[in-house]
């Protein structure tokens, strides 16, 4: 009887190794290349929106998946126009996703209509992602608005409460907070009460900031609060650059490193793409970084 027991208890002991085993290489193989979800506008010139995502995650060894959630008119000089994607379609989109390829981390770009807002929001709460990285799209290098009023009223009340991070750079973090920001201290100061305000860690971008260095800065949900400087590189091709950076955090953060870690990391990233596309020849206008810039195909 002893024995019987000891046997039984010795192959049970051995199974549950076993999927113990299984399920830490499967974690480990998802985390060396994690599935990231990009939600975004596509850019039909391949600079920005769900392009730029596919390019970066798959450049910093990520899978790259995609939810379209409006096709714009665009080229390196300015935005023409924009054509919705049924909100609807959107979910379907992000569901079908969810639902195979279990993505470690959601990067969501552009989302400029209310109802797509709400998909995104419903999708959010039902599947309970790890990580989601928002990178408030409100407003186009050139100028253009792309979001609704009633999309920016959604996305704080409901969006923006579920992030991990958002990454607003001055203009949008303006907007959020209704208030203009132009120096160091009231960058400091919006990243706390923006962080405050949707309980999320909060990065925002101050390359726009008068002077000779870019500098952002990260304030966690603990108070931790981090400064990343690094000195202006003069480019002419710098088309992309919140897409690329917030999907490369997305990807690091699915990769297993901290907030901190993931930012720095994806700063690294962008600066050595910036690097290798300044030079670049790429339309007329404020052409794009180089995603690959390990490659030396550039040259």
């Amino acid at each position: 009887m002893v024995i019987v027991v000891y046997i039984v208890y010795q192959s049970t002991f051995r199974y549950f190794y076993f999927i113990f085993a299984v399920y830490l290489l499967k974690n480990l193989k998802m985390r060396k290349h994690p599935v990231v979800l990009s939600i975004a506008g596509s850019d039909c010139s391949g600079g920005a929106g769900i392009q730029a995502d596919i390019k970066t995650i798959s450049a910093i060894s990520g899978y790259a998946a995609s939810a379209i959630t409006a096709v714009t008119v665009q080229n390196t000089l300015g935005v023409q126009n924009i054509q919705t994607i049924p909100a609807e379609i959107v979910k379907a989109q992000i569901e079908a996703v969810m639902d195979d390829l279990y993505p470690d981390a959601l990067k969501i770009g552009m989302v400029n209509d209310e109802s797509t807002v709400k998909a995104i929001v419903d999708c959010i709460k039902k599947y309970k992602p790890h990580f989601i990285v928002y990178d408030p799209v409100m407003i186009s290098t050139s100028g253009r608005q792309l979001i609704t009023d009633d999309a920016l009223n959604i996305i704080q009340l409901e969006l923006c409460p579920l992030c991990t991070l958002i990454t607003p750079n001055l203009n949008e973090a303006s907007v959020l907070l209704n208030k203009e920001i132009h120096y160091l201290d009231e960058m400091k100061a919006a990243a706390r009460d923006l962080s405050n305000l949707y309980q999320s860690d909060i990065l925002i971008k101050g390359g726009h900031l008068t002077g000779e260095h870019a500098t952002d800065i990260l304030y966690c949900t603990n108070q931790e609060n981090y400064i990343y400087q690094t000195e202006k590189i003069k480019s002419s091709n710098l088309h992309g650059t919140g897409c690329t950076l917030s999907a490369a955090i997305a990807t690091f953060l699915a990769k297993g490193y901290s907030t901190n870690e993931s930012v720095a990391k994806a700063k690294n990233y962008i600066t050595r793409a910036i690097v290798a596309g300044k030079d670049l020849e790429i339309g007329h206008g404020n052409g794009p970084l180089w995603h690959f810039p390990n490659d030396t195909a550039q040259f």
